[in-house]
């Protein structure tokens, strides 16, 4: 128990200390967050000419208000992850991933931990300018009381982001080059993710598709619990994102090992 423990302070140790690390660049958390700001401009131009052209106060049950909230909380999941695909396909290549296999800790809850804290960061301040943005032009948030709720599931749906981008990174001991990979993932995120377009919007048959995969469970089921707080759908999520992170966690497990196996440096 004492040596689990520890091990956990281990990687919270790790993840605070990122984020220390980029809260000593605040100006440059504050530029990252213009491009939510312009974002959430663009949407506002655009949702509510569509909601004008419908005639209707709310579309697929969500009025023009929730949809503008909705959307700054997807965009900013989105925009507050690290490329981490990116940095461990770097790892691999450079050959610094035998370095850091050395290490007394776990390859993969390092990333991980080390991208928490960078995106914890990210969050703050994209929360901060996407939220003070849309409260300008759309009015107040929903009722903030279910904010508890959509931590959580914010966090789980980071494990199953985290699980698809670290296989994505992976496929680097294959592949040497995953950027294509990524770029694919990027518009699942974008179109399947619900962060495009609300999934409420899509017909029937596509959005009941997309809500099952494990793109909504990362970005559109907390941004719709966030504009929708109750406690069933706050189960129904949960239970969703635990049952995935099952499956992507096992097999993130499995690549990972056939990678270690069939492990060569290419930096020296």
């Amino acid at each position: 128990m004492v040596t689990k423990l520890k091990s956990i302070t281990k990687y919270l140790a790790i993840a605070r200390t990122q984020i220390i690390n980029s809260a000593a660049y605040p100006l440059d958390l504050a530029m990252r967050s213009i491009m939510i700001i312009i974002f959430m401009v663009i949407f506002a131009q655009l949702w509510s000419a569509t909601y004008r052209a419908m005639g209707q106060s709310s579309i697929a049950g969500l009025s023009l208000n929730e949809t503008m909230w909705y959307f700054m909380l997807a965009e900013t999941i989105v925009m507050s992850k690290p490329r981490l695909s990116a940095a461990i396909s770097e790892a691999v290549k450079d050959g610094s991933i035998a370095y850091l296999l050395n290490k007394p800790y776990d390859f993969l809850l390092y990333q991980f931990s080390v991208a928490f804290g960078d995106g914890m960061m990210r969050m703050i301040f994209n929360l901060m300018a996407g939220g003070t943005m849309v409260w300008i032009m759309a009015g107040p948030p929903p009722d903030l009381r279910g904010m508890p709720l959509v931590l959580v599931a914010i966090a789980l749906g980071w494990l199953i982001d985290f699980s698809m981008t670290a296989m994505i990174g992976l496929t680097a001991f294959v592949t040497e080059d995953v950027a294509a990979f990524d770029w694919i993932y990027s518009k699942f995120v974008l179109i399947l993710g619900g962060v495009l377009i609300p999934l409420d919007f899509f017909p029937d048959w596509l959005g009941n598709i997309a809500k099952a995969l494990p793109f909504a469970y990362a970005t559109y089921g907390p941004a719709r619990l966030f504009v929708t707080p109750d406690l069933t759908r706050f189960a129904t999520l949960i239970i969703g994102q635990i049952v995935w992170l099952v499956v992507l966690g096992s097999l993130l497990t499995f690549v990972y090992r056939r990678g270690e196996r069939r492990l060569t440096i290419n930096g020296g």
